[in-house]
């Protein structure tokens, strides 16, 4: 399966701290003031305590600990670290810099030091807080040649749902509960319902199955279907409840004189071979949408001639800052696709940034959301 990015961003982040931390640690040795030696010994215990936590509590496993729950800390802990190391380093590197006798060095040190520590604190309780602050989008989509008897046509979609320790039951049902209240034709359940195995998979059936369109739903599978290895649970248990997952499969549904056709696939893993053999699920005078919980698959399935893919996966990049009207967020390095609608040619896709949260338990510039997807004639 490879190396997760997201063990690759812990692994950079744990060695960014440590390097800093070396540099703190040269700086102590040679500097004169015995409260900056102080100052420093402290930040590189509380750092060395943060990296031995996370060195023993994670391969063993503690069994009164969920698994999500340790990895979670760990993601969390490789972040906190390095941005506590780079805020202490920032502080120490000021203080080196200002004479130790100006009579305004104590002021200086004191602004330096609640700018350095304030902000990153409250911008991390922000992103805690906004993991929970549902909203509601609505995109139109335009589509080539459509049939009058699909124009206006709406697709709710419910997508990244992460149920876990982290991402609440109440979110959750607050979710289910606004994707009813669109009243929608279809209602699309796009993967990943939980994070791993051991997450509450049961009570995400609970609510999904409140999940009321004109149609029963339909949908694909995440890649967290495949590490909680609950892939073929999730299926059945759909279809038990008129939830049909589709693993490759198509389904076909006639609104008036018109037809859309729907083709499921299970997770894309990142190859060249993208939705091989699905050319076979395309309906010839139909309108052929793509279910793929990546959305990296967009160009193969406009190739193949799917006029619109659904997908969710990136969280809209979960924590994602604007610079110069451009989001900079971490889905940016591993996919163009990140959130909302891209047109090529005469195919579109549409992101959704989803419900829940991995990794980190926070969300930031990415609030989760329930998308309504609006069909539209060109």
């Amino acid at each position: 399966m490879g190396v997760r990015p997201s063990a690759l961003f812990d692994i950079a982040a744990f060695a960014l701290a440590l390097a800093v931390l070396n540099q703190l640690r040269r700086w102590c040795r040679e500097h004169p003031s015995a409260r900056f030696r102080v100052a420093t010994n402290v930040i590189l215990a509380t750092s060395a305590a943060w990296v031995a936590i996370a060195i023993v509590l994670v391969p063993q496993r503690i069994s009164k600990y969920p698994p999500n729950l340790l990895v979670t800390w760990t993601h969390a802990g490789a972040i906190a670290l390095s941005a506590w190391s780079f805020a202490a380093f920032l502080l120490l590197a000021f203080w080196r810099m200002v004479p130790p006798f100006d009579p305004q060095r104590r002021r200086l040190l004191a602004t330096v030091r609640n700018a350095t520590f304030t902000v990153p604190a409250a911008v991390t309780a922000t992103a805690f807080l906004q993991r929970e602050d549902l909203t509601f989008r609505e995109v139109t989509i335009p589509i080539p040649n459509l049939p009058a008897d699909l124009v206006g046509l709406r697709l709710v979609q419910v997508s990244d749902i992460h149920l876990s320790p982290f991402v609440s039951e109440r979110l959750l049902a607050r979710a289910i509960d606004m994707a009813n209240e669109t009243k929608a034709n279809i209602a699309l359940v796009t993967g990943d319902l939980i994070s791993r195995r051991g997450d509450p998979l049961d009570v995400c059936f609970k609510h999904l199955k409140r999940l009321k369109a004109d149609l029963p739903p339909l949908g694909c599978l995440g890649n967290h279907e495949i590490y909680a290895n609950s892939e073929e649970y999730t299926t059945e248990e759909g279809r038990r409840l008129g939830i049909a997952f589709l693993r490759h499969q198509n389904r076909i549904l006639q609104f008036g004189n018109a037809r859309i056709n729907f083709a499921g696939v299970d997770y894309q893993r990142k190859a060249k071979t993208y939705l091989e053999g699905t050319e076979e699920l395309l309906v010839p005078g139909a309108l052929n949408i793509m279910l793929s919980h990546n959305p990296d698959v967009f160009p193969v399935a406009a190739k193949k001639g799917f006029a619109l893919t659904i997908a969710g996966h990136t969280h809209g990049g979960q924590v994602n800052v604007e610079i110069l009207h451009q989001g900079v967020n971490i889905a940016r390095f591993f996919t163009p696709y990140v959130d909302g609608l891209y047109t090529e040619g005469n195919s579109s896709i549409f992101v959704t940034r989803g419900i829940g949260t991995v990794g980190l338990p926070a969300r930031l510039g990415a609030p989760p959301e329930i998308a309504l997807i609006r069909l539209c004639a060109t």
